[in-house]
């Protein structure tokens, strides 16, 4: 387990939330702290206030997939960039997530690759991730830039259904070349589609290639409970907190960590 690392993957939609979850994230257990740029173009609303039949309210905060994106203008990547690698005191995993793998950037893929690339000459992060997705002699060329500058790469896949683990790990050994790491992330509709995972990670378990595998969904959570002894290299957590994470498949940090002191892993 020594080689396992735990990443909190920040979901705050401004700078300064986003430095502070980072250095809470830092307290609370983890080895770095991805920073999911393309969520500051998220406007976060209001939450809804609901009451129920007995005359109590609470709030209720909407599915991001309806929140509003904001233009690309409205964030001045600059000043952005330096706030967050000057405030953030952990080592940092960069990504934009294309909105075709779940990420909310508002502009074009040659824009959004050109941040990229601004990043990797720029420095200051441990980690870039480089979806599977990204046309190959860009993707070639960023991996080149980022491996001169002594930065890890992810080759990630995020799939919005969850094939069967076979086809997982053909993809996982298949990616081994393209990267440090590699990471696959699939949309979980049944209890099958969590075995896939679990399948498909016992698999790689003896293997050469540093994988990631997990799920959005109810179970995608066991890959992440159970990684030490399914050879995973990295688990992805959050600092969210409330009961609902387990019908999300996610984890909160503190929780993953001392659910492997209490297995014994």
């Amino acid at each position: 387990m020594t080689d396992l690392k735990v990443c909190v993957s920040l979901e705050s939609t401004t700078v300064d939330d986003m430095v502070d979850e980072a250095a809470r994230a830092n307290l609370s257990g983890a080895d770095l702290v991805e920073v999911r740029f393309d969520r500051l173009w998220l406007a976060k609303p209001a939450p809804d206030v609901v009451e129920d039949e007995n005359g109590r309210t609470r709030e209720v905060m909407s599915l991001e997939t309806t929140w509003p994106i904001n233009d690309l203008e409205s964030v001045s990547i600059d000043a952005a960039l330096d706030r967050l690698f000057e405030g953030i005191p952990t080592d940092i995993m960069f990504t934009v997530r294309a909105p075709d793998q779940g990420g909310f950037f508002p502009g074009t893929e040659e824009q959004r690759l050109a941040v990229v690339e601004a990043v990797l000459k720029r420095g200051g992060i441990a980690w870039i991730d480089l979806e599977d997705s990204i046309e190959e002699d860009h993707r070639t060329a960023l991996v080149a830039t980022a491996l001169k500058g002594g930065i890890k790469v992810v080759v990630s896949n995020h799939t919005s259904s969850t094939p069967a683990a076979t086809d997982i790990q053909a993809w996982v050994e298949a990616s081994a070349g393209k990267g440090d790491l590699v990471k696959f992330c699939g949309v979980i509709s049944n209890p099958s589609d969590a075995l896939q995972l679990v399948e498909a990670s016992l698999a790689l378990k003896d293997g050469t290639v540093p994988f990631a595998i997990m799920g959005l969904g109810p179970g995608g959570d066991w890959t992440r409970l159970h990684a030490p002894v399914m050879g995973q290299s990295m688990v992805y957590a959050t600092m969210r907190t409330e009961y609902a994470l387990k019908d999300e498949g996610r984890i909160n940090v503190r929780d993953v960590r001392e659910a492997w002191q209490l297995l014994e892993y």
